[in-house]
C-alpha cells in the first residue's frame, strides 16, 4: 500500500541531527534496538536530566527534522502517506491505520515517527471516548467524533445489532453531522475510533460496556450461543455450541453452573435453558401457573396447559399435578383460579 520503506525514510530524516537529538528520538519512538519506545523519565535518568529537558530535546529535534533538506526531499513520501490515509477514510484510529499499512511490528514505530514529524498529519490523544487517532482533515475528524457520540447515545444499553444494520445506523448519524455517501469500509474504520462502541465475536455491535459485547466469561459466551440458536437448549448443547462458535472449551457442568447463576437465563425444562428476554419467566411450574392466572384470570385446564407449554418444556401430566396443589381452586364451570 505504501510506495516507500518507512525504516529507510526515518533513517534519512534522522541522519542530519546532532548525536544526542538523534538518540533521544530513536529511543522515544523505538526506532532502533528491540523497537521498544522509552519514556521521558527513563531517557532522562540515562542522561542525568529531567523528563522536561528530554521533552524539549525531542520537540527541538522534530523541528530540526522538519526544517531539513531531507524532509523537503521526502515531500512526495508524506503525500503518499496522506493519500493512503485518505483512501482508508481520512481519520483513523492509530491501531487501525498501523494494521492496514505496516508490514511488520518493527515497521509500526517508523510509521508513527513519520506521522509525528509530518506537518500535514494531525493527531488527537486517547481520552475516555476515543482512541489515539490520526487525520488530515480537522472538520472531518470533528464530524466523525460527533456522529460516533450520537450513535452511542442512540442505542440501548444491551442492544446487539448486526454489522450491516449498525453501519446503516451510523451512516444516518454521519449524514446529520454533514458527512454523506462514504464507503462502508471507511465507516467500519471510523467505528474503531470509539472506545465506547464495540463488536462481539459474532460480529454484532453495541455498547462496549455491555456484557454482550465485552465478553468476559462462560456466561457471556453462553448468552451469545443461545441468542444465535434462537430457541431453548440443553446445557450440554450450550457447552458444545460455545466450543463450535468460539473455539473455547468449556465443561458441561461448568456451563450448567454458570447458567443457574445468571438472571439472563431461565430453566424451562429438565436441563433446558432459554433467554429471559424471549419472554420466559423464572420459577417452577407452579409459579408459572400462578403468574398466568394472575395476568389472565380463571382459565380451563387446556388453556393453562397451552399457556404453560409456551414457557416450559413439561408434560401435560406435570401441569395437571401442579393444578391439584392447594395453590389453585377449581370453579364450578371447570376453570381454575388462585386459591384465596
Amino acid at each position: 500500500m505504501l510506495s516507500f520503506s518507512p525504516k529507510n525514510v526515518s533513517k534519512e530524516l534522522l541522519a542530519g541531527l546532532p548525536d544526542r537529538s538523534r538518540r533521544v528520538l530513536s529511543d522515544r519512538f523505538g526506532l532502533s534496538g528491540k523497537g521498544e519506545g522509552r519514556t521521558l523519565d527513563a531517557i532522562g535518568q540515562e542522561y542525568g536530566v529531567t523528563r522536561e529537558r528530554i521533552r524539549q530535546i525531542e520537540n527541538h529535534g522534530i523541528a530540526v527534522v522538519r526544517a531539513s533538506d531531507a524532509y523537503a526531499m521526502h515531500a512526495a513520501t508524506l503525500e503518499d502517506l496522506k493519500r493512503v490515509i485518505n483512501t482508508l477514510g481520512g481519520v483513523l484510529a492509530e491501531e487501525t491505520l498501523l494494521e492496514k499499512i505496516a508490514k511488520s511490528e518493527a515497521e509500526r514505530n517508523h510509521i508513527v515517527f513519520i506521522l509525528t514529524v509530518g506537518h500535514i498529519f494531525n493527531t488527537r490523544r486517547e481520552d475516555g471516548d476515543f482512541r489515539v487517532r490520526w487525520y488530515t482533515d480537522e472538520q472531518l475528524a470533528e464530524q466523525v467524533e460527533e456522529a460516533l457520540s450520537e450513535l452511542y447515545e442512540s442505542i440501548e444499553a444491551n442492544r446487539l445489532t448486526p454489522e450491516e444494520e449498525f453501519l446503516q445506523l451510523f451512516a444516518k448519524h454521519l449524514k446529520s453531522a454533514g458527512v454523506k455517501n462514504r464507503p462502508e469500509e471507511a465507516l467500519a474504520h471510523w467505528l474503531t475510533i470509539s472506545k465506547r462502541l464495540g463488536r462481539n465475536p459474532l460480529g454484532e455491535w453495541g455498547r462496549m460496556d455491555s456484557p454482550h459485547v465485552r465478553i468476559k466469561n462462560t456466561r457471556d459466551f453462553a448468552y451469545l450461543t443461545l441468542k444465535r440458536h434462537g430457541s431453548p437448549m440443553h446445557f450440554t448443547e450450550v457447552a458444545k455450541g460455545i466450543e463450535k462458535l468460539f473455539n473455547r472449551r468449556t465443561h458441561p457442568a461448568t456451563t450448567h453452573n454458570e447458567l443457574i447463576k445468571d438472571g439472563r437465563f431461565v430453566l424451562v425444562g429438565r436441563g433446558l435453558y432459554a433467554l429471559k428476554e424471549w419472554g420466559y419467566e423464572p420459577g417452577v411450574v407452579r409459579e408459572v401457573i400462578k403468574g398466568i392466572l394472575q395476568r389472565e384470570g380463571p382459565l380451563t385446564r387446556d388453556e393453562i396447559v397451552d399457556r404453560v407449554k409456551r414457557e416450559r418444556y413439561v408434560k401435560d401430566a406435570t401441569i395437571s399435578v401442579n393444578l391439584q396443589s392447594g395453590n389453585f381452586t377449581r370453579l364450578a364451570d371447570g376453570r381454575y383460579t388462585l386459591s384465596k
